[in-house]
């Protein structure tokens, strides 16, 4: 399929819950024709299908995909493209422009998903930044399974509060709120998981309550990573108590979760997760299936971003 150079391949994933899907889209699109943006568009259709649409896009030669929804959904379109046959996958731009709940990579670069007008404003500007892409390997039983991210791999507790909110926020469709429940439900389900992890040869083991690797910010528990580098941040908070969890849940919304006691941190260029017994594990908001031991590494420069000036 020969595609005109410039057009943008759009997926466009419906922000959980929300009530105002087409009102919305309806004011990106009359935006994105008011700047004379020529572009395709293809409507996601539930769990799975952006990943789906993403290398169907970039298999039939659109140079530019462009991701309107959240974390989730970005992390759907960098798999999509990834597993695609396109030769120069790397060089795809990705833009982004935030419509969900988790909005943490576009927050990152300056992105609100208050205002897709400067969300397309820098797409059409394309200016292109390469990062980094983390990667998630294990073993399912019958293959092996590698999974990228952008953001952040969470163990334990930080991926409870995504099941969690995963589940909340299409009740309440409110991201305050789904986040809220998630934390008041965890309150009276402090676990502390056994885990066994191997980073820049150290073994660390005992009861964890939660580990982060971030190659960006992953909601604040790797603050000082940076998609670009070609290194992963690592955050493993041990066995707090409640009177700590409140002091680090507070040090966590001023971004100095690091200064915390029962947080250990490193940099790293991969991670072993030999064994984190009963503890779940989402990649970028996704939850994935219980499978140790997990190999968490980083490709330096892998795809092509489009960043705001």
């Amino acid at each position: 399929m020969s595609v005109e150079p410039g057009k943008w391949g759009i997926i466009y994933n419906p922000r959980a819950g929300s009530r105002k899907v087409k009102k919305r889209w309806k004011e990106i699109r009359q935006y994105m024709e008011s700047k004379q943006v020529e572009f395709d568009y293809v409507h996601s259709e539930g769990f799975g299908s952006v990943e789906r649409l993403a290398r169907t896009l970039a298999n039939n030669g659109y140079r530019t995909i462009v991701v309107v929804g959240g974390d989730g959904a970005l992390n759907d379109a960098v798999n999509g493209i990834m597993s695609s046959d396109a030769a120069d996958k790397g060089s795809i731009a990705l833009g982004i422009i935030p419509n969900g709940i988790g909005n943490d990579f576009a927050n990152y670069w300056g992105l609100s998903v208050d205002n897709y007008k400067e969300a397309v404003d820098c797409i059409a500007n394309n200016r292109h930044r390469k990062v980094d892409a983390g990667y998630c390997s294990y073993f399912d039983g019958e293959k092996h399974v590698r999974r990228y991210f952008l953001n952040a791999v969470n163990i334990g507790l930080g991926a409870r509060i995504v099941k969690i909110t995963d589940g909340t926020k299409r009740f309440w469709g409110v991201k305050f709120l789904s986040y809220v429940t998630a934390l008041f439900l965890l309150f009276f389900e402090r676990k502390f998981y056994r885990m066994h992890l191997r980073v820049n040869d150290e073994h660390i083991r005992g009861r964890i309550m939660t580990v982060c690797v971030g190659s960006a910010r992953g909601y604040g528990q790797t603050p000082s990573a940076v998609p670009y580098n070609g290194w992963l941040d690592v955050s493993v908070i041990h066995r707090p108590g409640f009177l700590q969890l409140l002091k680090g849940l507070w040090m966590l919304m001023e971004g100095r979760l690091l200064n915390h006691k029962m947080v250990k941190s490193y940099r790293t260029r991969k991670v072993r997760v030999l064994r984190a017994r009963n503890a779940s594990i989402d990649v970028d908001g996704r939850i994935l299936p219980k499978h140790f031991p997990v190999e968490i590494g980083i490709v330096p420069e892998a795809l092509t971003l489009i960043i705001p000036a």
